[in-house]
């Protein structure tokens, strides 16, 4: 298959999110034909940055395999869940409720050649690992050559700490017997970059805010540890307020989550949020897309899609590697 041929490819956008996933499938040359997402506040910041062109196949449980057009790659965060049945199997309708039973359907369906999936890093040992165990079993069953591991987001381009599992999918019968290779990780930007919201995000001259921050810092965990002269005196310096104890982080940011907004930084002497817009920066959205959502879509919803979505550079390399691996062995 040519670079040409190759970088035609469709790919279809399931557990879509915000399109993170998508968007490091596009900066790669191939096309999206449609996605599914059952969140309508993700929809609309997912229309924000890719407009309307496309259809929401909306809940993939419902989706009938034929309904779908034609494509090639299938990208999916899916959700971690527990199984219902472990030791005793008595095949896959044990488990019909569980998401990636649903996107196996739709990979038989379509006869699907490749896929890129990505979960939580706890799925590593969730159930004394069995769940990921099944994950596997069930996929090689579907007649997948899989490989997965855990990368972490600060060695693929953006200054965030965010280890995610990835699987990578090869139909067998496009397998020669040579192994896919996982990027290589390279060194981080400088977090100065991403940290450069001018909106109206501090927030020490806000007096109960202030105080509550205050009185965290007093606590039985920071009590006598941190000076607040001290602490603003270090332009850029990352502080996570989401624990009982505060953590101070240098050139990077920790992992953006849903639903766990305590992320402030040191800029010109003031404290100030994470911003929306900043944490789709460090998820590697870049400015143009966004600036988008600025005054569309509120903060707290842009923080928490953030801390839902994939990280845009990771897919971006990965889906580069699985390329590469087309491209060597048709």
């Amino acid at each position: 298959m040519s670079d040409t041929k190759t970088n035609n490819l469709k790919f279809m956008d399931f557990c879509a999110g915000i399109g993170a996933g998508r968007l490091g499938l596009q900066n790669l040359g191939l096309s999206c034909v449609g996605f599914s997402e059952i969140d309508g506040y993700s929809e609309k910041t997912y229309r924000e940055f890719f407009g309307h062109d496309e259809q929401n196949f909306g809940d993939l449980m419902k989706i009938n395999p034929k309904d779908l057009p034609d494509f090639n790659v299938m990208i999916a965060g899916f959700p971690c869940q527990a199984f219902s049945v472990i030791g005793q199997r008595r095949g896959m309708n044990d488990h019909r409720g569980q998401i990636i039973f649903g996107l196996i359907d739709i990979m038989n369906g379509k006869n699907l050649p490749y896929f890129i999936l990505e979960n939580v890093k706890g799925l590593v040992n969730h159930d004394g690992g069995r769940t990921l165990k099944i994950i596997l079993e069930e996929l090689d069953k579907a007649g997948y050559k899989v490989y997965h591991r855990l990368l972490n987001s600060l060695d693929y381009g953006v200054p965030q700490m965010r280890e995610r599992i990835y699987f990578v999918g090869i139909r067998k019968d496009l397998v020669n017997g040579n192994s896919f290779k996982w990027p290589q990780p390279v060194f981080p930007p400088d977090v100065h970059e991403y940290l450069i919201d001018d909106g109206e995000m501090e927030f020490n001259d806000k007096k109960r805010t202030y105080e509550t921050f205050l009185k965290y810092l007093d606590n039985k965990y920071n009590k006598g540890l941190f000076k607040i002269e001290k602490l603003l005196n270090e332009d850029y310096l990352v502080l996570d307020t989401r624990q009982s104890d505060l953590r101070l982080y240098k050139n990077k940011v920790p992992t953006l989550r849903t639903g766990r907004h305590g992320i402030l930084y040191v800029r010109n002497g003031k404290f100030r949020r994470l911003s929306g817009y900043e944490s789709l920066l460090l998820q590697g959205f870049p400015k143009h897309l966004s600036e988008k959502p600025k005054g569309k879509i509120a903060d707290v919803y842009l923080l928490s899609q953030a801390g839902n979505a994939m990280t845009v550079n990771v897919i971006e390399a990965i889906g580069k590697s699985l390329l590469n691996y087309i491209n060597e062995h048709e």
